[in-house]
């Protein structure tokens, strides 16, 4: 099993654009966004996508359960950003149920005990969303960088 390199926070915020996400500041608050956004689900075209797409949305359903129901109970211990089940609903999102199940199952088996933690985002899928339409997992799992509001001082 070969070691990934963690990529750094703001490297990850800076992947946003892969995802087609939209960063102009003219979009709207942080806060109006995700407010805005749609669910997680995918929102069929019509009947034969929709029975396309039931099973994504059956695990899309599962994984938000869970976020609700059993992951409170666990408290803040995840080691790595996005929390596993995010990443999870995130992948299956972006990845459909197939793919994205598999990017979780790799996820999970490294997170342990042992594991470095750090952020890990989920890779960038082919899917693109229209701006301001994006599902809220990736406004979650993406937020936009501060504002400088400490410039760097330079020592010396």
């Amino acid at each position: 099993m070969s070691k990934k390199a963690v990529t750094p926070r703001s490297s990850a915020h800076a992947m946003n654009s892969e995802h087609g996400m939209s960063r102009n500041p003219s979009d709207g608050s942080p806060e109006e966004r995700l407010a805005s956004a749609p669910r997680e689900y995918v929102h069929p075209d019509g009947w034969v996508h929709a029975l396309w797409t039931f099973p994504q949305n059956l695990a899309i359903a599962f994984l938000r359960a869970y976020r609700r129901i059993v992951s409170p109970l666990y408290g803040d211990v995840c080691r790595y950003f996005p929390t596993c089940s995010a990443y999870g609903l995130e992948a299956v999102a972006l990845h459909g149920l197939v793919r994205g199940t598999g990017l979780t199952v790799r996820r999970l088996l490294r997170c342990h005990p042992w594991a470095t933690g750090g952020v890990d985002p989920v890779p960038a899928g082919r899917r693109k969303f229209a701006p301001g339409r994006e599902p809220k997992i990736l406004l979650l799992n993406h937020p936009p960088e501060a504002e400088n509001t400490m410039p760097h001082q330079p020592r010396g």
